[in-house]
């Protein structure tokens, strides 16, 4: 085994590799080489050793056998997988990702604790070379992208939820400097907006990267090499996800005819040999038959990947409409601690549509615009605000929640579960005719490959994927006639994507889908219903469509904050020239009036640093004696240190303004 760094030309390089996890083999012999810059999309089977490459390339795991060569000098960043707990403001946690500026201020600290002047100076060049001025931009730009609100940069990080946590984890991967980047399923906890956000943003990355992802057109758009591991074998295709299955299809194909073709010169073979073995006039022609077979190099049979289908049952009945809203808000009631009269949050406001028989919708909508809140709605979790929404006659809702695997009892069995809900059911007088007996539950979860012991698993020691599986099973059983989906795919391998689209098309009744899959929406949506500004429009186009108003959406939010900024600073001039021009007329004071030249001091300050931050740059830019250089070094941190804070002052007094201006 060997473990070194190339001198020159730096790959990263497999040769030979054994790798083992317990006594399971995961590599065998296995070979790649991956060259600077290259994005890899890692792809195989659940189980089959994808993020254990992962770890073998951190250094978590080592090598059992073979050769493992990677760049010294490469800076790794990745995704932590651990929920962050600490009260640390959004903005500053994702700052401190960039662990290059974080090293430059701690050794910034220690050398303004001496009298060592050159390396006070060596200090604050590397603060500056780190980008210390624009960090906080740019780790707000990140934040912004994936799917944050400008209110939520000072937020604390434990006031998220968790999928939030974990977006401020992958901002914090994001801002890390890397040579080698490495993503384990990064679109997991996000909507369409930022998916399409950081899609964007990769293939912008000039570092290598790798990428395990179960979103085909996420792999399509970021990835330029496939790697496959499959038989504890890497193969590399050169090409993403599309061009991979076309090719490795291809190969499979020629494999098979390889193999029959062998097949059929063994049995030729072996035919001779059986025939004229026992004769002494042919012994020596069927000995060189015998010899030949056992030279012949054997081509492996074809062992295609184990399918997962299954169906949705027909429903008992198809109502039309399904469903009518009349004049419907979506929110939230106010909270049950608020003071008396707190009117309740309201998302989406006045939609009147029917959902008919047999309609298939999917629901697009910048995050937080109320996609969640409109099917939470539907599936009666949640109560209209304002309004009406009547139900068909035998409406029998399949609800696949985005926190569905969290309600699942992890101390009880598949089996358990399938109980619990045939006794719910019965109980409400809602069985459809379905088999209810243990044994008819047992063969029922055997068709989502719940088989033998599975059954009788803790649900807890489960993975997101195998939990997936057993709310889909329970959503099927029910057989609906209306389908709610939202991010139903979140925990789903490519397969089992692919087995749900397949169903979902062969589904009768109506299905209304949230994800940020867009090749599930592409396969089984014939329209879209766009959530935007407060209400419910038919969204007139495809997914290619809305991908380019997502981005002139958060472009035309960029503007219309940039727009604001500019115009309260321009009227805050103008009212100052104009009672200059009249000293002795007092003007009514608008009620915003003290907040805006609040607004503008800020801004003056902020300009006055910014113009003194680049005179000091100029000068460090010169190389300054040692000791002139410490001093405008340090004096350039303190602007950098004070235009942060009144950046985040501004942002809280435009706030302010926006809410007295309503």
């Amino acid at each position: 085994m060997a473990r070194h760094p190339f001198p020159a030309n730096p790959l990263i390089t497999l040769k030979n590799i054994t790798l083992r996890r317990g006594a399971k083999v995961l590599l065998d012999g296995a070979s790649v080489t991956l060259n600077p810059g290259e994005k890899v999309g890692l792809v195989g089977r659940n189980g089959a050793g994808k993020s254990s490459l992962f770890a073998l390339l951190t250094g978590v795991l080592h090598e059992d056998g073979g050769e493992f060569s990677f760049p010294a000098q490469w800076r790794l960043g990745q995704v932590a997988q651990d929920m962050p707990e600490t009260d640390q403001c959004a903005t500053d946690f994702v700052v401190d990702g960039d662990v290059t500026l974080l090293a430059a201020q701690q050794e910034v600290t220690a050398a303004e604790a001496t009298d060592d002047y050159d390396r006070m100076a060596h200090a604050y060049m590397a603060l500056q070379d780190a980008g210390a001025h624009d960090a906080p931009a740019r780790a707000q730009a990140l934040i912004l992208g994936l799917g944050f609100k400008t209110t939520e940069l000072t937020n604390p990080v434990n006031s998220f939820s968790g999928g939030w946590r974990m977006r401020l984890q992958l901002a914090r991967a994001l801002m890390c400097p890397s040579d080698l980047l490495l993503l384990d399923e990064p679109t997991n906890h996000l909507d369409l907006d930022a998916l399409v956000w950081l899609e964007s943003w990769l293939k912008k990355y000039e570092g290598t990267m790798l990428v395990i992802s179960h979103d085909r057109e996420f792999l399509d758009a970021v990835s330029t090499v496939t790697l496959h591991i499959d038989a504890a074998k890497l193969t590399r295709y050169g090409g993403n996800y599309s061009k991979f299955e076309d090719m490795r299809a291809e190969k499979m194909e020629q494999q098979q005819a390889a193999f029959s073709k062998q097949q059929e010169k063994i049995a030729h073979l072996q035919k001779f040999i059986d025939r004229f073995k026992a004769k002494a006039s042919k012994a020596k022609q069927a000995q060189s038959r015998v010899k030949a077979l056992d030279r012949m190099e054997k081509i492996a049979p074809l062992l295609s990947e184990a399918d997962f289908t299954f169906e949705f049952k027909e429903p008992a009945n198809l109502p039309n409409p399904m469903l009518s809203m009349t004049a419907v808000d979506f929110g939230y009631p106010a909270p049950a601690d608020a003071p008396a009269g707190t009117p309740p949050t309201v998302i989406v406001k006045h939609v009147s549509k029917s959902v008919l028989a047999g309609q298939r919708i999917g629901i697009l909508g910048a995050n937080g615009q109320g996609k969640s809140t409109v099917v939470k709605t539907i599936a009666r979790d949640l109560a209209p605000i304002l309004g009406e929404i009547t139900e068909g006659k035998g409406l029998n809702i399949g609800y696949f929640a985005q926190q569905e695997l969290d309600v699942l009892r992890p101390d009880e069995t598949p089996l358990e579960h399938m109980i619990h809900l045939v006794k719910d059911l019965t109980a409400a007088g809602k069985i459809a005719g379905q088999p209810t007996r243990e044994q008819d539950l047992r063969s029922f979860l055997g068709t989502f490959n719940f088989s033998g012991d599975m059954v009788k698993q803790a649900v807890g020691s489960m993975s997101g994927g195998e939990k997936a599986r057993l709310v889909l099973c329970m959503i099927v059983w029910q057989r609906p006639n209306l389908l709610l989906m939202d991010e139903p795919t979140n925990h789903l391998d490519l397969a089992t994507r692919e087995a749900l689209a397949m169903a979902l098309n062969e589904f009768e009744g109506t299905l209304m889908l949230v994800s940020h899959d867009r090749a599930l929406l592409r396969s089984v949506c014939d329209e879209f219903w766009l959530v935007s500004r407060g209400g419910i429009e038919p969204f007139d186009g495809d997914l290619d469509d809305y991908q380019r108003y997502l981005l002139d959406e958060a472009k035309r939010q960029r503007e219309a904050i940039r727009d604001a900024s500019n115009a309260a600073a321009k009227a805050e001039r103008q009212a100052q020239a104009a009672a200059a021009a009249a000293p002795k007329v007092k003007p009514k004071p608008a009620p915003t009036g003290s907040l805006k030249r609040k607004l503008a001091d800020i801004e003056a300050r902020m300009a006055t640093l910014q113009a003194e931050g680049s005179q000091l740059e100029g000068h460090l830019c010169q190389n300054p004696p040692p000791a002139d250089f410490a001093s405008q070094g340090k004096r350039l941190k303190e602007v950098n240190e004070e235009i942060q804070t009144l950046e985040e002052q501004w942002l809280v007094v435009s706030e302010q303004i926006e809410s007295v201006a309503g």
